[in-house]
């Protein structure tokens, strides 16, 4: 929030200074210091406009008390000069600044109230409006808005357009912080459209920030993040770089669950700031933004220094409302990093009192803490009190905050013994957040959002749990899981800008393959792929959400057992660090405790390990009998005592989101028999009962510098002889996209790339550069079924709660009911034999799970093709 003034002036010099003030703080109060040194004997009024301009400039730039001397001297000078209404402006600015940072807040407001009575005309529009400022920092919004309502009116009556379109902005920030998003919506873009009149760029720089902050309150995320992009852009070409854009980017990004971004740009933020801004107001605020975002990364070490840093700051410049704030965030680390002890207690406890007495909205988030602490220490009296503070029903605002009092409420009713009523809240709380969800359209954003509801499932879980209720634990599973496979991914509008970076991504990416020793390109090249790989991102996170998009129908088990006929489901869920499995089949539904979860992914990472050496012919003593050991450990770590209750026939796995890149074709268990995987036990029922399409179209399609997999598609060719063939050249991104567009069959034999820091970018190797997940989503129509012949293209990341992204997991709630996808590298000379093998029983009408079964069984005597067909999943049905 800043303040504005501008008071008569006796020099137009000393009246712009009033206004660049507020813009370039630091600009304005060199420029007072050299108009001072050059004319130190200049009249009361113009001296007097001067000092407040550089009081002003301190209190902004972190030196309270040096901008409070300023302003003293300036009502001085103004009270020197005789004039009424610039003494009035001064008392105006020193009231405000005394209220924000200077700790006296009855005097604070009592120079405001006395500014109030003597201003006239379009100043005590003015002195209202920084009134009004100091009022909603002390939390008495009613009073601030009903200041701000006479302040539009005077400047209205007044034709003061300029400062009518400020004072709509500080009505817009109360009325937003307030939860009343459309009426401040309606402040900010009437404000837009006066500074636009005005002149004012940097103002309407702002204004365009801020309606980027009401789409954020509003649940619009993708909207935000374009609102707020362009205001940097237009903040840039200005010269005039604003913390706020890093500050509001920070919340916004952690709204949409994205903390690591958060905490980078936050953090490279941080770093950038030189010694003139580093005792700034902004910068204060800054290091708490940065502080909140490495909490939420999972960093509390950091998440605590950035806040003692913010802390001493706000101590200095005396701002109470700013240190409670920093004292939460310094609780939160504590109890994040495992400190549930006494001291942890009692802080959480002191800052939910300062906070409640500062009537500021975090308090209900310090109870929250303060309640879980509670019960970890089996204080229950003390936990039920702040419980019922934290689960005071919130009406309106944003979707996360309602959602946090909905847990509070599910945690009081656990705690209460009311069941029902404790379900029921997670429930309420998971549909609040779904419905959040749904405005989004980038798969990222809509994978990470999830986390937000983790704890909610997570009750419903334990609590099924505790009964031995396999069918509900499967439902808490299945409500919070893959939920991205529920929906289409919004597809972008023509974007041009957005197709010239994806081909200037995939050009810079064949260079650096094709020229990798070349040297002195190199480095080049990778920082120009960042930058392309950074805009692409950035401009796919502000994708708006699908309007026709709905929350997706619960699955019943009846249903799914249905489905199954003589199969059994296999549904993994994490919980509490160990791996718990629900079987479902016609005879019922069983849960089964695996292990720990730590011992599981253990097997796994040494399974992958096994199957990558003999993938690269590095030497395995004896490796039959070593894939057959992996296979046994792997089945114990993963499915335990759940075998038994397999039978003899089909079997549909859903693995957790840590556990999804298993060979399951090793696990003894499993020979033998059709096995599919599959996100979610929804996703796998919405691919079985999709229809299949009526035509037989296949494509085949063959990238570059994979000479075994020119001669894969040579062979397949002969299976498929009406195929669609794409090799040689011809294999480029726009000629794939339009091929694989509504194919009954593709294939796809490439070289293969995951990328674990951005699975987005995960990427099959074309003819004219890498094909991108994020190419792969703006197909109209997927294939119906594919197989990707290329290493690593099974392989997805977990997000969210229990979320997965990458090249496969992408084409599932696109359309792609079966895939065929390595899980590891693959042997390039054993690939095509399987591959051949794997389309020879699919060309005869056998499905993928079964057709990689009887291919598995068919390479069983040579380590080196099984561990390869081992490699490969079937994913869907």
């Amino acid at each position: 929030m800043s303040e504005n003034g501008d008071g008569a002036s006796d020099t137009d010099e000393a009246r712009h200074l009033l206004v660049l003030v507020h813009s370039r703080p630091a600009e304005a109060l060199a420029r007072a210091r050299a108009l001072l040194a050059r004319r130190p004997a200049a009249g009361p009024a113009e001296a007097s406009m001067v000092h407040q301009a550089a009081g002003i400039a301190l209190r902004d730039l972190g030196h309270p008390e040096e901008g409070l001397a300023e302003l003293r001297h300036a009502l001085r000078l103004a009270r020197a000069g005789g004039q009424e209404q610039r003494q009035a402006d001064v008392q105006a600015s020193l009231g405000l600044t005394l209220a924000w940072v200077g700790g006296h807040t009855a005097r604070g407001m009592a120079y405001l109230d006395a500014a109030a009575r003597v201003a006239r005309g379009d100043l005590a529009g003015r002195v209202l409006m920084r009134r009004a400022a100091a009022l909603a920092y002390i939390g008495r919004r009613d009073d601030a808005l009903h200041d701000l309502n006479q302040v539009v009116a005077i400047l209205h009556r007044h034709g003061d357009l300029l400062w009518e379109a400020r004072a709509r902005t500080h009505r817009g920030l109360v009325l937003l912080e307030s939860g009343q998003t459309r009426r401040a919506d309606a402040d900010f873009l009437r404000a837009e459209e006066q500074y636009q009149r005005a002149g004012q760029e940097w103002e309407y720089a702002t204004a365009r920030h801020n309606r980027g902050l009401v789409a954020a309150a509003s649940g619009r995320v993708p909207e935000a993040l374009e609102l707020l992009a362009e205001a940097g852009q237009r903040y840039a070409r200005l010269g005039t770089p604003v913390l706020d854009l890093a500050i509001d980017r920070c919340a916004i990004l952690l709204s949409a669950g994205l903390a690591a971004d958060a905490w980078a740009e936050t953090d490279a933020a941080v770093r950038r700031q030189d010694a003139g801004t580093r005792r700034s107001l902004k910068y204060a605020e800054l290091l708490y933004s940065s502080a909140t975002a490495a909490l939420a990364a999972g960093d509390p070490q950091a998440a605590a220094d950035r806040a003692g840093q913010a802390a001493r700051l706000f101590r200095r410049q005396r701002r109470e409302r700013w240190s409670a704030r920093t004292r939460l965030v310094l609780a939160q680390a504590r109890y994040a990093a495992g400190d549930a002890g006494p001291g942890a207690y009692r802080l959480a406890c002191s800052v939910a009192r300062q906070l409640d007495g500062l009537g500021a909205e975090e308090s209900a988030e310090a109870h929250l803490l303060a309640g879980q602490l509670a019960l970890r220490r089996g204080g229950r009296r003390q936990a039920d009190r702040h419980l019922a503070v934290a689960a005071r029903p919130r009406r309106g605002g944003r979707a996360l905050g309602r959602s946090r009092a909905l847990l509070a409420r599910a945690l009081l009713c656990q705690l209460r013994g009311r069941d029902a009523e404790m379900l029921s809240a997670c429930r309420r709380g998971l549909a609040i957040l779904a419905e959040q969800q749904q405005l989004l359209g980038a798969s990222e954003l809509r994978a990470a959002v999830t986390s937000h509801g983790r704890e909610l499932a997570v009750i419903g879980q334990r609590a099924a749990l505790s009964r031995g209720d396999g069918r509900q634990l499967l439902a808490w599973s299945e409500r919070w899981r893959a939920t991205v496979q529920a929906t289409t991914p919004a597809r972008l509008p023509p974007d041009d800008e957005l197709a010239r970076q994806l081909s200037a991504l995939r050009e810079v990416s064949r260079r650096l393959d094709r020229d990798l020793a070349a040297a002195p390109q190199v480095p080049a090249l990778r920082r120009q792929r960042a930058r392309l790989e950074a805009a692409v991102r950035a401009r796919i996170l502000r994708t708006p959400g699908s309007a026709t998009a709905r929350g997706r129908a619960a699955v019943t088990t009846r249903a799914l057992a249905e489905a199954l006929g003589t199969a059994v489901l296999i549904e993994l869920i994490e919980l509490d660090a160990t791996v718990h499995a629900v079987t479902v089949r016609r005879s019922g539904v069983r849960v089964h405790t695996v292990g720990g979860a730590e011992d599981a992914a253990r097997e796994v990472s040494f399974a992958r390990f096994l199957l990558r050496r003999l993938a690269d012919g590095r030497p395995v003593a004896d490796p039959g009998q070593a894939l057959a050991d992996a296979g046994r450990l792997l089945e114990k770590a993963v499915l335990g005592p759940a075998v038994a209750d397999l039978g003899a026939g089909p079997v549909v796995i859903v693995p957790t989101g840590r556990l999804n890149a298993i060979p399951w074709g090793l696990l003894p268990a499993l020979h033998g028999r059709p096995v599919s995987v599959s996100p979610s036990a929804a996703a796998w029922l919405r691919a079985r009962l999709a229809p299949e399409p009526g035509h037989r179209g296949v494509t085949l399609i063959s990238g570059p510098g994979l000479p075994a997999g020119q001669a894969e598609v040579t062979r397949l060719a002969a299976l498929y002889p009406q195929a669609t063939i794409l090799a040689d050249g011809t294999a480029t991104a726009a000629r794939v996209l339009a091929a694989l567009g509504g194919a009954w069959l593709a294939h796809v034999a490439a070289h293969g790339t995951f990328r674990a820091d951005n699975p987005q970018l995960s990427s099959l190797q074309l003819d004219d550069g890498p094909l991108t997940v994020y190419d792969i989503e703006g197909i109209s129509r997927a294939p119906y079924r594919l197989v990707l012949s290329a290493c690593d293209s099974g392989r997805s990341a977990p997000a969210g709660a229990d979320e997965l992204l990458g090249l496969a997991s992408s084409l599932m709630p696109m359309g792609t009911v079966g895939i065929v996808a390595a899980v590891t590298p693959v042997n390039d000379q054993a690939t095509p034999l399987i591959m051949e093998s794997l389309h020879g029983h699919v060309a005869d009408g056998v499905e993928f799970p079964d057709a990689l079964r009887l291919t598995r069984a068919a390479v069983a005597g040579d380590p080196v093709q099984l561990a390869t067909a081992c490699s490969f999943i079937a994913l869907g049905v």
